[in-house]
């Protein structure tokens, strides 16, 4: 998404942060080194996600459609075994702000060794001014390797 075909997106990256850099007027620049982490699944990281539902709806799209759209993307990836998006403030341009959630799959917050990845972020609208965004994304359990060995060995004892 951010650096595009090739790489070109990490050498405008740099130049950008390089000028702002520049632009403070520090006595020494320092050097700036960028580390890239690809994200093979797009869809099932809850930042990037929050990121596209706010996108969307700076877009003017009605927020029922984003959310709906989102979620059945979201779900149909593989990893993916729940998710909830949630929406505070004056949603559809209401006088009143309010909640509104969605969820497909299961998201067990109780649980501590549920894999939950969560993300919030803001949407700037014209008319309702702000928006919160809330993403959880579940994707099972995470078990500790050296329990399931033991629990193995004192059920074949």
């Amino acid at each position: 998404m951010l650096i595009g075909r090739s790489g070109e997106g990490v050498q405008k990256l740099h130049k950008e942060i390089a000028k702002q850099m520049r632009a403070l007027k520090l006595s020494e620049t320092p050097e700036v080194k960028l580390d890239i982490e690809e994200i093979r699944n797009p869809e099932a990281n809850a930042q990037i996600v929050a990121e596209m539902v706010a996108e969307s709806l700076e877009k003017r799209m009605p927020f029922r459609r984003v959310l709906k759209q989102t979620i059945e993307k979201v779900i149909a990836n593989r990893d993916v075994k729940g998710v909830r998006i949630a929406l505070a403030g004056r949603i559809g341009g209401a006088e009143m702000s309010r909640n509104e959630q969605i969820k497909r799959g299961r998201v067990p917050l109780q649980t501590l060794r549920a894999d939950i990845e969560f993300a919030r972020t803001e949407a700037y609208l014209a008319y309702t001014g702000l928006v919160g965004i809330k993403v959880w994304i579940y994707k099972g359990d995470i078990f500790d390797t050296d329990e399931q060995n033991q629990t193995q060995t004192q059920n074949a004892r």
